[in-house]
């Protein structure tokens, strides 16, 4: 019963830990998506360089700090899958398929004895 719990557990932070990862993602793209947008709306309507620059720079600020964040994720889920190791009940578990299953293939996570 404790060992399904802690698996359970584990199961649920594996998931967690993937979408949180698909977020970052997402975000970058869609800040890359009013970049362009910015730029066009600029060129459209022939204002100068520096009108709207404070906006771009404070976006591009936003967008290294996702970036950031992004591999600090990615940190944390090596931290995990090295801590599995000292979990009783996950030592011989591993969640997805032989390592970490690629954002790609985007197989639903599973028991692997």
């Amino acid at each position: 019963m404790r060992k399904q719990m802690i698996e359970n557990a584990a199961f649920d932070v594996a998931e967690q830990v993937r979408t949180v990862e698909d977020v970052i993602d997402t975000a970058l793209a869609e800040i890359a998506e009013l970049q362009g947008r910015m730029m066009r709306a600029r060129s459209v309507s022939g204002v100068g360089v520096r009108t709207g620059h404070d906006a771009l720079e404070y976006l591009a600020t936003t967008l290294q700090s996702l970036v950031s964040a992004r591999g600090g994720m990615g940190n944390c889920h090596a931290a995990l899958l090295e801590a599995t190791a000292s979990v009783p009940g996950l030592r011989i578990v591993g969640f997805g398929d032989a390592e970490c299953p690629p954002l790609a293939a985007a197989a639903p996570l599973r028991i692997v004895a």
